[in-house]
């Protein structure tokens, strides 16, 4: 069944949505706490989201930005403020479109199935999925998975980056400028403790697989994989 989750601070709407939606057959979940919305849309992993602006403490402008930083999924905007500029920034914020209350709830319910085609169904990019492969590793880039024969761990999204770059430079060595430039659109804020956290991360989810001494540390230039991980181990 297909997931909607509605972040709307309205009670009334909220509920109006909620009941005219899920008679068509999708499943519908209400976010109550706005201060964790990020968190309940990790646990609902909804198939697109129905997101307010002015919301409390933070704007949808705000959530739309973290949930596009670990989801893809199609995220339509719904408010009473129809300038331009709000609507611009709905969609460089990364929304997929913007609708204006007062609303039909049929003109929701048609754009909520128009953007499920879009994402999901007929209009969707037939793309084949993005992997990375290494003497025997694969990741799996848009899951943010790493795979050894039949054992996986998952990654967050900085450090599937920096494994995307390991790997792809491997066996030559990714310097530390190439790696922040990667991982931080500001370098100048980054000390080396946090580089080097983020490295160590990665070093842990290679040993859950099996794999020590991989990440070679190349002093006063940056960081090198190297494969042949039975030799290593």
């Amino acid at each position: 069944m297909v997931r909607i989750m509605v972040v709307e601070d309205d009670p009334n709407i909220a509920s109006l949505l909620h009941g005219h939606i899920k008679k068509y057959g999708f499943h519908v979940t209400l976010v109550e706490d706005f201060d964790h919305i990020i968190d309940f849309f990790k646990e609902e992993e909804p198939d697109l989201v129905l997101l307010d602006i002015n919301l409390p403490s933070y704007d949808g402008f705000y959530w739309c930005r973290q949930i596009r930083a670990i989801s893809t999924c199609p995220i339509l905007f719904i408010s009473a403020r129809s300038g331009k500029m709000d609507q611009v920034m709905a969609l460089e914020n990364g929304g997929d479109d913007f609708i204006t209350k007062p609303f039909d709830y049929d003109v929701v319910l048609a754009k909520i199935r128009s953007s499920l085609r879009r994402a999901y169904g007929e209009y969707a990019p037939k793309t084949e999925e993005r992997t990375v492969q290494l003497d025997g590793l694969v990741l799996y880039l848009e899951r943010m998975e790493l795979h050894k024969n039949t054992e996986v761990v998952s990654l967050t999204k900085k450090e599937t980056i920096l494994l995307e770059l390991l790997m792809k430079r491997s066996p030559r060595v990714a310097t530390r400028e190439a790696i922040l430039e990667k991982l931080w659109d500001d370098q100048s804020f980054v000390d080396e403790n946090t580089l080097n956290v983020n490295v160590t991360r990665i070093r842990k989810k290679l040993l859950e697989l099996g794999i020590e001494h991989a990440i070679e540390t190349v002093r006063g230039a940056g960081y090198r994989l190297i494969p042949n991980w039975e030799k290593l181990s």
